[in-house]
């Protein structure tokens, strides 16, 4: 069953992409070359609103109509509808927080949520979440702590992913490894959770069909909407693993550990760590710009995301750690090699 919606998915989405290469330009849903300089001819964006739309009656259909699904459907529509009106009028920085805030608390509030994190310091092995309720007359007893990590996690996962949309297919390529990790962990005895394999292997469907198009030489351009929607879901699928939150590093370390590098780089020149600008400070950037291609830099992405996270399957939670430094080494080698 999982191969078949990973392909009907697949189909679904693929079919829409062939259809926007037409249909985007008809109705003016193009990009923007000129802002930045560029002489390209203008491709349809955002096609990220393709695969929300796609997992969305996906996910409607198979899942169970309860609380949490209309949680996850709410979160999912409300981010794609204000990311893609931001890729194509743009909104303020703060009310875009706000939004991302905002679709994370709606996941947490209506079921989505990390109750305990893994801890080998402790005695019984685990950090409790949730011993600390706040009661509510909508969603009733939040538990604080749970919520704090949830919220601050995916919303994490949303900026790294989508921080981490400077090379067309970069993004689809290391979530479509990410989802298929997280459906291959899904199965294993560990965790067992058949259906959350299958919205793994639907989201990785997805992904798939958008890397078709967006791969250098790329035809479409994903973008925030793209970008967030991927990362949110990463997110959220480590939540349903019963937060397995140090497999999903390794799978997303490059884009983690890479804004990690960038906002402690901004900090020590004086900058706003949540500000861009354009000294192109990300680890691909800095790789184009001593010329590696567009797709050397996307083979460097999938082969650390394919290695750590398969290798993160067979391991343990101290080897998971072990997994973790040896990950931040090799981008703090790449970073130092990349400076220029």
């Amino acid at each position: 069953m999982s191969l078949e919606i990973l392909f009907l998915a697949f189909i679904l989405c693929a079919a829409l992409h062939l259809v926007a290469l037409r249909g985007f330009e008809k109705i003016n849903f193009l990009d923007f070359p000129e802002r930045y300089g560029l002489t390209r001819a203008r491709l349809p964006y955002p096609t990220g609103i393709l695969s929300v739309m796609v997992f969305i009656a996906l996910y409607a259909y198979i899942t169970p109509q309860t609380l949490q699904t209309y949680g996850i459907i709410g979160g999912i529509s409300l981010l794609g509808i204000v990311t893609f009106i931001d890729d194509r009028k743009g909104v303020h920085p703060i009310f875009r927080l706000i939004i991302q805030a905002l679709v994370a608390f709606i996941i947490f509030a209506t079921g989505s949520r990390i109750y305990t994190l893994t801890n080998p310091l402790l005695a019984d092995g685990l950090l409790n979440l949730d011993t600390i309720d706040i009661t509510t007359r909508m969603f009733g007893p939040l538990p604080l702590w749970s919520g704090v990590f949830t919220i601050f996690w995916l919303m994490l996962c949303m900026n790294a992913l989508n921080w981490f949309d400077g090379i067309p297919g970069q993004v689809s390529t290391l979530s479509t490894i990410g989802f298929i990790v997280i459906g291959m962990l899904s199965l294993s005895d560990r965790v067992n959770q058949p259906e959350l394999a299958l919205l793994a292997f639907i989201l990785a469907g997805i992904s798939l069909a958008g890397l078709l198009f967006d791969f250098p030489p790329n035809r479409v351009l994903m973008g925030d909407t793209g970008a967030m929607f991927y990362g949110l879901m990463l997110g959220v699928l480590t939540i349903y693993a019963g937060g397995k939150v140090a497999t999903a590093f390794l799978v997303l370390g490059v884009p983690l550990i890479d804004v990690f590098f960038v906002v402690i780089r901004r900090i020590s020149k004086g900058k706003s760590p949540l500000k861009g600008n354009a000294t192109n400070e990300h680890l691909h950037h800095r790789l184009l710009a001593i010329g590696w291609s567009e797709r050397k830099i996307i083979l460097l992405t999938a082969t650390l995301g394919t290695l750590f996270g398969i290798t993160a399957l067979f391991l343990t939670t101290n080897e998971k750690i072990y997994a973790a430094v040896a990950l931040f080494i090799v981008m703090l080698g790449l970073s130092r090699y990349s400076r220029t």
